[in-house]
């Protein structure tokens, strides 16, 4: 889809009291100097990140690159966004993996919607949207399988997956205890030490925290 429009609305604007469509959001975020999420009708800036952010994720790019290189794995920077439409929300991650092929929102080539692993570094503004309300939305993806949240002020990183109906804890359950299981599907675990790796299930490798950790000093 191209859009085009002489006088795009002026970002700058109260965005807390002004509702714009997604394609209004779109043209405006084609030329804002900084990026900005979009959520059912409201426009919100997204914090810049520090040098430490920008390493962590670098350090996380290259080494995840190099694993999946021969792989039908895709990675994908923070330059495109995810579409999430249960929420008719457009926003970005620090990093991305996708399955095969990018599903594409409609004929847009910015906005993905089938990511399969999430990376967030997280940054003291965001941490808690983060962990809350992002992932939440991130959760309505069917595809969306693993979250990883990223600390830069400490060797630390929060690693969800959502189990499947084949993993042990459902074998053999009851209906009523399948529904239960059902309804929390995510197992989350904590690393804190550098000499400790995270098994990335769905991707199949291992990412030791010295690697995302590399060159970062605490």
């Amino acid at each position: 889809m191209v859009i085009t429009q002489t006088s795009p609305p002026n970002i700058t604007q109260d965005i807390t009291t002004t509702h714009f469509t997604p394609d209004e959001y779109r043209v405006m975020e084609e030329t804002a100097a900084e990026r900005h999420e979009y959520c059912n009708g409201e426009i919100i800036a997204m914090a810049g990140g520090s040098e430490v952010h920008s390493a962590i994720a670098s350090n996380l790019l290259i080494y995840l690159g190099f694993l999946l290189r021969d792989t039908n794995f895709r990675l994908y920077n923070s330059d495109l966004r995810v579409w999430i439409p249960e929420y008719n929300c457009g926003t970005y991650t620090d990093l991305m993996v996708v399955d095969g092929q990018p599903q594409l929102n409609g004929e847009r080539t910015d906005e993905i919607l089938n990511p399969l692993v999430i990376v967030e570094v997280l940054s003291p503004s965001t941490e808690g949207y983060d962990r809350g309300d992002k992932f939440r939305k991130y959760r309505s993806l069917p595809s969306f399988c693993e979250y990883l949240l990223v600390s830069q002020t400490e060797p630390y990183i929060e690693h969800y997956h959502k189990l499947d109906d084949s993993s042990d804890s459902v074998r053999g359950a009851s209906r009523r205890e399948l529904a239960l299981l059902q309804a929390v599907r995510w197992q989350w675990q904590v690393y804190d030490h550098l000499d400790q790796s995270i098994l990335v299930h769905s991707l199949n490798v291992e990412v030791p925290l010295g690697e995302v950790y590399r060159r970062i000093n605490f």
